[in-house]
This record gives structure tokens, sequence and C-alpha cells, in this order.
């Protein structure tokens, strides 16, 4: 039997903990036997999870000879990672252990050197944190989980259900898996990633910034086709150094800049009104139907009419 070791430290999210436990738990091969055998392990006796005190059945040597390690996350996952827990994790990653981190979790994983040069994902408010602290991995804020094989890493919150499916399709297959699924009242795989949750705010300027005027003009003049020329003109600038002052206090460029707060009007409209696809991208400064749903696609990782299906 496939065994799952599900590490609780302190702080630890109780939602991130309980998903793995009860999805592997619940999980039937055809013949109607369990699926795996679950161990929550911790690091000391007693675990603050927040809302109650967590008392672990297995200790860090319950890591040892599992077929898999689940990291759920914590609230406070910049916290200095005790040298125990990150001893038994390397010795479980070199022994070939499968090891996978809900949400902040990735932390975690990153804090003891487990995925360097490798892709991985967190929940999307924190993926900033971690390309920032650990420039060695590549930070992919828009998908709901990344398998590196034997290291996977999911988003927050229900990608933490997405990735157990996920493994448990890889570990006995499709029908399993499908069964799993249902019980979850979950479809097997979700249509687009973490991307069509983000919102996408833009990066502040400070107040009286030269740009500050210029940002205003944009948004309210998503619906004219611009062109650089127009923006720059409207800057009394030249193109190039309307670009530089650009990139240096908002991270983008202004076509990039425009085409995110397009969208971004385009998500509240499909929210809040009942107004058909093509009349949204006309609203917000899409010149055709199929520019504004490839552009909206590309960003959120979901066509519109998917969107306003889960959000309106």
């Amino acid at each position: 039997m496939h065994t799952v070791a599900v590490l609780a430290l302190d702080q630890v999210i109780p939602f991130d903990l309980s998903t793995p436990i009860e999805t592997f738990t619940r999980t039937r091969l055809p013949d109607g036997r369990p699926a795996y055998q679950i161990r929550v392990c911790a690091d000391k006796p007693e675990i603050d999870a927040g809302t109650f005190t967590l008392r672990a059945p297995w200790g860090l040597d319950g890591l040892e000879g599992a077929d898999t390690i689940i990291v759920p996350g914590t609230s406070k996952p910049v916290v200095p990672l005790a040298p125990a827990v990150h001893d038994a994790l390397r010795a479980a990653a070199a022994e070939g252990t499968r090891i996978a981190s809900i949400c902040s979790g990735t932390f975690i994983l990153a804090a003891c050197g487990l995925l360097d040069g490798l892709r991985a994902t967190t929940h999307w408010m924190a993926a900033k944190y971690l390309a920032a602290g650990y420039p060695e991995i590549e930070v992919d804020p828009d998908v709901l989980y990344v398998d590196n094989g034997q290291i996977l890493t999911s988003a927050g919150a229900a990608a933490g259900l997405d990735l157990c499916l996920h493994m448990i399709r890889r570990d006995y297959g499709s029908a399993v898996a499908a069964d799993a699924a249902r019980l979850s009242v979950m479809p097997l795989e979700r249509e687009g990633g973490q991307a069509q949750f983000i919102v996408h705010d833009h990066t502040p300027t400070p107040q009286g910034s030269a740009l500050e005027p210029l940002l205003t003009w944009l948004r309210d003049n998503l619906a004219r086709e611009l062109t650089l020329a127009d923006i720059a003109a409207q800057a009394g600038t030249s193109t190039r150094t309307l670009m530089r002052r650009f990139r240096e206090q908002t991270g983008t460029t202004p076509l990039q800049w425009l085409h995110r707060a397009r969208v971004r009007q385009a998500q509240h409209l499909l929210e809040t009104t009942g107004h058909s696809v093509e009349r949204i991208g006309a609203q917000v400064g899409f010149g055709s139907p199929t520019a504004f749903r490839d552009r909206f696609k590309r960003t959120t990782g979901v066509s519109p009419q998917t969107y306003r299906r889960t959000f309106s």
C-alpha cells in the first residue's frame, strides 16, 4: 500500500492539512481496498494550528519509508525552518521520496533547497515573495500545480485538491482518480489555471509622479484605439523616453499596461453585467472579438465565457 506522510508544522493552515488527509483516505481501488495509508507527522508533541492544537500520532520518524510526503502551507511561511525538519526533508529527497507542497508549503521546500533550478508555484499572492527570496526557482504564478517528477508544488487552497487528484491518477490511473474526484465533488481537471483568480492590480506610482496624469488618462480612454505614439503624444514626450519612464515606474511597457487594464475592466463587466462577450470586448477597446478572446485567455488562462460562468 502506498504510504503518504503529511507533515504538520506550527501555524499549519487547517484547510491545507485536511485536504490530503481526506482525499487520500477516501481513495479506493477497484476492488474496494484503500489505496493509501496516511501518517500525520510533526516535529514536536503539540502543533499550533491557529484555532486548535494538534497532537500528531507520528514524529519526524514517520517520514522515513513513506512513498509520498505532503507539506501543507503555514500562515508564517518565512520563519526559520527547524534543523530537524530541514534534515528530514533533505534525507527523504535524497532517498527518492516523492515530496509535494500545498500553497505556502512551497516556501518550506524552497528553504530546504529542494526547488533550486526547478519550476514551482504557490498561492498567487505569495508568488512574488517566493521569486524574490529564491531567485534560483522559476516561479509560475498562473498554474494550479507543477509536477517536476519527484518534487511537486501547488497553488493555494483548493489547488491542493487538484494536486492530490493528479498524484492519485499518477499512482493508480484515471479510473481511480475519477472516483476520488467524484467523492470530493470536484472535476478531475479544472479548466484554466490559477491565473483566472489573480487580481491584477497595477503597480502603484508615487503621488505626484509624472506618470500619474497619464495613467488616469489611459484608464479613462480604454475604449479608444491607442498606439504607443498616441500615448507618447499625450505624455508630451518621445516614445523612447516614455518606454524608459514607464518601465522604471510600473515595471512594464505602456501597451502591456493598457492590455492588462482592458482585461481587468472586461473581468468586471463579465462579473456584473449581462452584456455579450462581443460588446464587452468593444467596450474595453479591443478591435475584434477574436483579439479580445485571445488576449483575455492569454492573461487569465480561460475564455471570457468560462470566466463569466465561474465568477458572475
